[in-house]
């Protein structure tokens, strides 16, 4: 019985002990990672955005940024906003749950209530139409946006989308696990932080891989926020949840009526691009896929030039994607950062994603 009481006092020691370093290890996170814009109240969620007026003579319309799972505003800011500042009218906002944005009351668990949160935000900041830009997770959201939203929405560009169903829809274990009532919410607690801080770095490299990660990358965009607990909860729900969402919101694509732009790698190693971007580019009417070979999952840092031409792509110019993709491709084609540590997806043996009605 002793024993017994020694080890049920070692396991409570070592939960509190968890906790401590996640609380110091979040708080300290914070300090280094203050606020970069401003703050709104939606609908009971406090939203963190930058918002970047319409210089006096645009030549592109308003643009908004939609970052994907485990990311924060800053992670398509850095590289974009430099190559579009004094064209456009911007909006970066951290997604409800991510960076300094709050989650709000249970009303920003789809993709589809994000997109009606962005609406509001745009609304608050006089935007009634924008080119929506969404990456990864975000492109589900940047979807949703044009479903519901499409008299605000001037057109899409979808960056390494995940859109579509994919074979058995699995996640990762930690996403399922943390997405569980009250089990999740203590391995959040504990375990999330000290474990992710661990695989942040190799994590990272093989999100980028096979293109080499930009120097400094973690601490520029402040990804280490998303281990926080409350962070860590609202990027399991959104990636757990994300295949029955999309089961349901794919088969009313074709009804998205907009100039659309799908970027996407042949290398990528987070989402199956084939069943994504290529949905996409059947789905919606007139889409434009453009591969770039040779790059993984962030065509955003690694491809910025390929972005802002299929913005311009979208808002009417005549640009040549498929020769700036080409570009693109010289540019990194000696790139074989993580290989042996990162391995490629595989397409699974079976339906890719449903055909569209």
């Amino acid at each position: 019985m002793n024993l017994i009481y020694a080890a049920l006092a070692f396991l409570m020691a070592l939960v509190f002990a968890l906790v401590g370093v996640t609380r110091v290890g979040s708080w300290l996170t914070e300090r280094r990672n203050p606020p970069v814009g401003a703050f709104v109240e939606i609908d009971g969620a406090r939203i963190h955005y930058v918002h970047v007026p319409a210089p006096a003579h645009a030549d592109l319309p308003p643009i908004v940024f939609i970052h994907g799972a485990s990311a924060n505003l800053k992670d398509q800011m850095l590289p974009l906003r430099p190559l579009l500042e004094g064209r456009a009218e911007m909006l970066f906002f951290d997604r409800p749950g991510f960076g300094w944005s709050g989650r709000g009351p249970g009303n920003n668990e789809s993709p589809s209530a994000q997109a009606n949160t962005i609406a509001k935000l745009m609304d608050r900041l006089g935007i009634r139409q924008a080119i929506v830009v969404g990456h990864s997770f975000g492109g589900a959201v940047t979807s949703a946006f044009a479903q519901e939203h499409p008299d605000r929405t001037l057109g899409l560009v979808f960056l390494s989308p995940a859109t579509h169903p994919w074979p058995g829809g699995a996640t990762s274990w930690y996403y399922d696990l943390t997405a569980t009532p009250l089990v999740g919410w203590l391995f959040s607690e504990t375990l999330a932080y000290p474990a992710g801080t661990l695989r942040m770095a190799d994590a990272t490299t093989c999100v980028f891989a096979p293109n080499k990660v930009p120097d400094g990358y973690l601490a520029r965009t402040s990804i280490p926020m998303v281990l926080r607990p409350s962070a860590f909860r609202a990027n399991a729900t959104d990636v757990e949840g994300l295949y029955r969402y999309v089961l349901a919101a794919a088969p009313r694509y074709h009804e998205i009526r907009t100039p659309t732009v799908v970027i996407s790698g042949d290398r990528d190693k987070v989402v199956y691009a084939r069943i994504h971007s290529v949905g996409l580019e059947r789905d919606i009417p007139g889409a434009e896929l453009v591969w770039v070979r040779n790059l993984g999952h962030k065509p955003d840092w690694i491809a910025p030039d390929l972005v802002v031409g299929a913005i311009e792509k979208v808002a009417g110019g005549n640009v040549d994607l498929q020769a700036l993709a080409k570009r693109v491709d010289a540019r990194i084609a000696g790139d074989a950062y993580g290989d042996g540590k990162c391995a490629d997806l595989t397409l699974p043996e079976a339906e890719l994603a449903p055909q569209a009605g």
